[in-house]
């Protein structure tokens, strides 16, 4: 059930529109967090000590962001925090695809950019290096007078950005509603089973008999596979749907600890708070506090 104090964002974006973009110099950060139905690429210069919230991920971020968010119900924000430069830019293209099976980007063109779109669904934060390749298009992206051209050009920064390396989600999976994906059959027959089980006692033997393989071959290969350690996959599954049960419900943060498999109060609020950089508590307040809906 969505929380009645969120607002959903009604954007500039209309019917036949192809792209909104806003360019603009500001002091501060003060609007809300929220979430909308287009997709956003969002980019930041200047603003070093600014907060960016994006689902359960909590960060600073430094001297230039850029973030691409393609689903309708991720929230997100970048809040002044400890950021006190006077010459913040921040340009934010929205827009919206056809991503169906059968849409125009199911072309094989559009491969990579496509792959993209589905990553950006928990948020996807780019390396420099491919912030500064891409630089100079957004740079000059809002001067377009004609809406082809501007429209061709931000295809090229969609495009470029597909194909760069280092590109990192921000939400959990769960946090985010996005299906567990993996290259791996074994392994997305374990993701799936962790999924449907996070609130149970999880077992690595009953994990590694699903794959077939003995349990200390099986912690070597999931790791190989996945790049995280087995116990730290599980308990950031836990704390996203954690996070969410906290966003989305009023349940205490005692029956939500439990609902979500951890089994120790205390022990809980400790990891919620290494992980998140924030209480339970706080991680809800926080929430409610700011959020709305546009």
């Amino acid at each position: 059930m969505e929380d009645s104090r969120v607002i959903r964002e009604i954007t500039p974006l209309m019917g036949k529109d192809s792209l909104y973009i806003a360019d603009r110099k500001k002091k501060e950060f003060t609007y809300p967090i929220h979430h909308h139905e287009v997709f956003e690429l969002n980019f930041v210069e200047h603003a070093a000590g600014v907060r960016r919230i994006v689902g359960d991920s909590n960060e600073v971020i430094g001297e230039y962001d850029l973030v691409l968010i393609t689903s309708p119900d991720l929230e997100h924000v970048w809040e002044q925090n400890t950021c006190t430069s006077e010459n913040i830019r921040e340009v934010t293209i929205q827009f919206y695809f056809d991503m169906s099976d059968d849409g125009f980007f199911s072309r094989n063109p559009f491969y990579s950019v496509r792959k993209m779109m589905q990553e950006a669904r928990k948020g996807l934060c780019f390396p420099i290096d491919a912030i500064m390749h891409v630089y100079n298009n957004i740079d000059s992206l809002s001067g377009i007078q004609d809406s082809f051209y501007a429209f061709t050009k931000f295809m090229t920064i969609l495009y470029e950005l597909s194909k760069c390396e280092g590109a990192r989600t921000l939400a959990t999976s769960s946090y985010a509603k996005v299906e567990v994906a993996s290259d791996s059959r074994r392994v997305l027959k374990v993701k799936n089973y962790i999924n449907d089980n996070y609130m149970d006692e999880i077992r690595l033997a009953t994990l590694a008999d699903l794959a077939g393989m003995s349990p200390s071959a099986f912690s070597r290969f999931f790791k190989l596979h996945t790049g995280r350690n087995l116990s730290d996959y599980i308990i950031d599954m836990r704390l996203g749907y954690a996070g969410r049960m906290l966003v989305d419900t009023s349940k205490s943060v005692a029956e939500i600890c439990y609902a979500c498999g951890f089994n120790n109060l205390s022990n809980f609020n400790r990891i919620f708070k290494k992980k998140k950089n924030c209480s339970p508590t706080e991680f809800r307040e926080n929430y409610h506090k700011t959020r709305v809906i546009v």
